[in-house]
């Protein structure tokens, strides 16, 4: 079986190599760059996964994920000591799938790694056979991870869509934003509402409204379901 190649990007050296090291060990191919120029050669190298740490000299962390994102795929896993809930929302603004907080244990690193790469597997299997799905002025389509209204892409950051898609295809159900947060993350963490709550917002503005109503509604102290 190929070992699946990580992308480590941080302008500590130490770190770098305590990664690597450490990652290798757990049986992955270790890519490693120290700046967003050295990261922008080593994604010819097409990794299944980046590490991305966000303060850098230069071109920081969250700047560098906006400029890749529409052009690469893989999970991105912000690495970060800044901890405020403003920070943790600007890293899912940017395109990241992710944001762990330093310092971490490699042991929650690595679940956090594996979590990510299965749902990525699941997402290959099921690109098998093209799979869409129509309600009213949506389509969903769960091949191209996107939502079309009107026969218009919407836009959706790949966060969004399976928050949306989750949803969707749960009409009517209720989430708690605990509930969303694992289910779409992939990893029983604590659960950060604020980041659920900006991205439900992010949503319905790219949706708008059908017909004189809301697709998403908010259960006001429980958390939100599926209407349109």
């Amino acid at each position: 079986m190929q070992k699946k190649k990580l992308l480590i990007v941080d302008d500590e050296a130490e770190i770098r190599m305590l990664l690597k090291e450490y990652l290798e060990l757990e049986g992955y191919r270790v890519l490693t760059a120290a700046s967003a120029k050295e990261a922008d050669r080593a994604l010819v190298d097409a990794p299944d996964l980046i590490l991305l740490d966000v303060s850098m000299p230069g071109t920081d962390g969250l700047l560098w994920c906006e400029q890749i994102r529409n052009q690469v795929q893989a999970p991105v896993l912000f690495l970060s000591a800044r901890t405020e809930e403003e920070d943790r929302i600007k890293g899912f603004r940017a395109g990241g799938d992710d944001y762990i907080l330093k310092p971490f244990s490699m042991e929650e690193l690595s679940a956090r790694i594996e979590a990510h790469l299965r749902r990525e597997d699941r997402k290959e299997r099921g690109k098998q056979g093209e799979r869409k799905y129509s309600r009213g002025d949506l389509t969903v389509d769960f091949t191209g991870y996107r939502i079309l209204k009107n026969g218009r892409d919407i836009g959706l950051t790949k966060m969004e869509f399976r928050i949306a898609e989750l949803l969707f295809t749960n009409k009517g159900q209720v989430f708690t934003k605990e509930h969303i947060y694992e289910k779409v993350r992939g990893f029983d963490g604590e659960a950060d509402a604020a980041v659920i709550t900006e991205h439900i917002r992010r949503i319905r503005s790219k949706l708008g409204t059908g017909k004189g109503q809301e697709y998403i509604e908010t259960v006001w102290g429980v958390g939100y379901r599926w209407i349109g």
